[in-house]
């Protein structure tokens, strides 16, 4: 399974930072090499709920023909790509969080690079097993450097200021006793396609805090130049990721 095709970003979406990341991950080869590893550790998904389901592209890489696919997805612009899909999700437009998420449990719960693990992985573990019959499955970053800002790894670490502990290191000490029974992880590549670098740049240092008159702009945006592999129709900024994939399996 490989991801979805790449997309050309419309100037007014490539400042969305939820479309910015959804476009990466078409663009990646995160499905290819995560949903192998899932299916290795987990070969039968069963119904499957997918909490924080983005665009839905790993998921529909994980969804068996006849199986019940249900996301549980907040924003409108996710919502709007899941509807889309050839063979779409029924959307939960709720956070895993909200008091009162009318979703039936299924075989499966499937939570991917969701901040609920970071700030309170008890809370949020505890509401993955309301939802799962069967297993729950986490991905979580593993590789050291930045996880909030997109591209944060492509900056020097003096202006994206993140903490750059492996979130794995973060989650697992929340569980305590509660760990899972298998594991593993595997590298790939994030990868973001852009018609063109000046809007991006823009869009990193206003999300930096940056003040319009900032010196740093120039610099940042001459950065990103530097390490930018042109493509047909614009350029294509890259950095290394790893993903640890966590099975509990509760029957």
């Amino acid at each position: 399974m490989t991801a979805l095709p790449s997309r050309e970003l419309a100037p007014a979406v490539a400042l969305d930072p939820l479309a910015l990341y959804a476009s990466a991950i078409d663009s990646s080869d995160y499905v290819a090499r995560v949903a192998p590893l899932i299916r290795q550790l987990v070969p039968d998904i069963g119904d499957l709920v997918d909490i924080g389901a983005g665009g839905g592209q790993l998921g529909a890489a994980l969804r068996r023909p006849g199986r019940k696919w249900t996301a549980i997805e907040p924003s409108p612009t996710m919502q709007g790509r899941l509807a889309a899909l050839a063979h779409p999700p029924a959307v939960i437009p709720a956070g895993w969080d909200e008091p009162a998420v009318a979703c039936e449990p299924a075989d499966t719960v499937l939570a991917a690079t969701m901040p609920g693990y970071f700030g309170d992985a008890p809370r949020f573990h505890a509401r993955c097993r309301q939802w799962a019959r069967r297993r729950i499955i986490w991905v979580v970053p593993a590789q050291q450097g930045p996880k909030g800002l997109i591209l944060a790894a492509c900056l020097p670490r003096e202006w994206h200021g993140e903490d750059e502990t492996p979130g794995i290191e973060r989650v697992l000490p929340q569980l305590g006793g509660d760990l899972p029974d298998r594991s593993d992880a595997t590298d790939w590549t994030f990868s973001l396609v852009l018609s063109e670098l000046g809007r991006f740049a823009t869009f990193q240092a206003d999300r930096l805090g940056w003040a319009p008159d900032d010196s740093r702009r120039p610099a940042l945006l001459a950065h990103l130049t530097k390490q930018a592999e042109p493509v047909p129709g614009g350029f294509r900024l890259s950095c290394h990721r790893r993903s640890a994939v966590l099975v509990w399996t509760l029957s």
